[in-house]
């Protein structure tokens, strides 16, 4: 469930790394003695969606152990943002590990990263919005290890028992608000999302706007085109057509989608997974999210394979990182735990393997990525908890408070 709410508890995280500042090998100017036996013990920290996602990457770690020689030892984080700060902090951190995109830059500017991309003779694999959302000063620090976007899953059984036919699938907002409406009764909410920013920002950028500019140097929130995303938004909340997860007692869309609480909602390709473990036998279609006035838009999430600086074993972990982001081992991935793979080789094999994620695969095309800019995190949540009211609240003053508040992370990050 790693993906379904972006943003768990991160102050801790956060006040560990203001506290420490950056690596231990940073704060010195020097790389850390690097280990040069033949074979090497490594360590990889992950945040797992699940059984499926630690058996897969544990499989293709003792793979890599099989041919390097070198051991790696894969454990599982039960709180990744204060594990990794916590050793950080006591210069003792895994050698590989996953980096969410909301944490990356504070990673970065940290000094807790070692930039290994120039050592990947084929990063141009990986699609420019990808490279762009782990680069730092310039640098691609870390490769993404899978990416995921947003679309419109709709029960297909509520679908046809509301006389819909796949004639009425929605292409546009005013149809998804005419579907939405008639799909809304008898317990059944046409439309259900989380109430954050991850999933309500796709409006935002489907009316033209954006929460920072494409350099991420200027905020753009507080705009005519994000206030009209969040209001159409907002209109859809009033007449009941629309409500978020917990408003149906429910902890995400997909747990929504499969209890028949909702007929539609609005997720990443993560919930095939969910789907198939929680509710089997429940059938559903993935459709493109609905175009907006300035045309189609959805979301990209991603998390890259980090390597410490303070690691020992630098060389080791870039080979131990090739291995695992090759694109056999990403295809394999995908068949195991459902992420879509990063690299656009094998992104092009898995759409022909699966026909039913078409959807978010081409929403590749046009997807926006996060904002990873130092410190903005907290900018976010507090967007978020904002997002919670939107029913009852002036979107321009959510809008304004987003724009001030990122306003003096910019100049705080940069």
């Amino acid at each position: 469930m790693a993906r379904h709410t972006a943003f768990a508890a991160l102050a801790a995280c956060a006040a560990l790394l203001t506290a420490t500042g950056c690596s231990s090998g940073f704060d010195s100017g020097k790389e850390p003695a690097q280990e040069k036996s033949e074979k090497q013990k490594l360590t990889v920290l992950i945040a797992t969606s699940g059984d499926a996602e630690t058996q897969a990457v544990k499989t293709a770690a003792a793979a890599y152990a099989k041919k390097s020689g070198n051991s790696v030892t894969v454990e599982v984080a039960k709180d990744m943002n204060q594990q990794l700060a916590q050793s950080f902090a006591g210069n003792k951190p895994p050698d590989v590990f996953y980096v969410n995109s909301d944490q990356f830059a504070n990673y970065a500017k940290g000094g807790s990263l070692y930039p290994y991309g120039d050592q990947i003779s084929d990063a141009d694999d990986f699609s420019e919005q990808l490279r762009s959302s782990f680069s730092y000063d310039n640098k691609l620090m870390c490769l993404p290890k899978d990416t995921s976007t947003l679309g419109l899953a709709i029960n297909s059984d509520l679908w046809k028992k509301a006389g819909l036919t796949e004639k009425d699938y929605p292409t546009t907002w005013e149809q998804l608000r005419t579907v939405a409406d008639k799909l809304t009764g008898d317990g059944v909410t046409g439309l259900v999302t989380s109430d954050e920013y991850q999933r309500l920002g796709v409006f935002m950028r489907q009316a033209g706007g954006w929460v920072t500019d494409a350099g991420q140097t200027k905020m753009t929130a507080d705009t005519a085109e994000n206030a009209e995303g969040l209001s159409f938004v907002q209109d859809l909340l009033k007449s009941g057509s629309m409500k978020f997860a917990k408003a149906v007692d429910t902890s995400w869309g997909g747990e929504a989608l499969g209890k028949g609480k909702a007929a539609m909602t609005i997720e990443g390709n993560w919930l095939e997974g969910g789907m198939k473990l929680d509710y089997p036998d429940v059938d559903y279609q993935i459709l493109p999210l609905p175009a907006g006035p300035a045309g189609k838009g959805t979301l990209a999430f991603s998390t890259c394979w980090g390597v410490a600086a303070d690691s020992a074993h630098h060389e080791a972990s870039v080979d131990l990182v090739k291995s695992l982001s090759s694109a056999k081992q990403q295809l394999a991935f995908a068949d195991a735990f459902g992420v879509m793979p990063s690299r656009t080789s094998a992104l092009t094999s898995f759409a022909e393997q699966h026909p039913q994620a078409k959807a978010w695969v081409d929403g590749s095309a046009y997807a926006q990525g996060p904002v990873t800019i130092a410190g903005f995190d907290k900018v976010l949540s507090q967007f978020n908890t904002e997002l919670q009211s939107l029913r009852t609240a002036d979107p321009k003053k959510i809008l304004a408070d987003l724009q001030r508040n990122g306003e003096q992370a910019i100049a705080k990050g940069n």
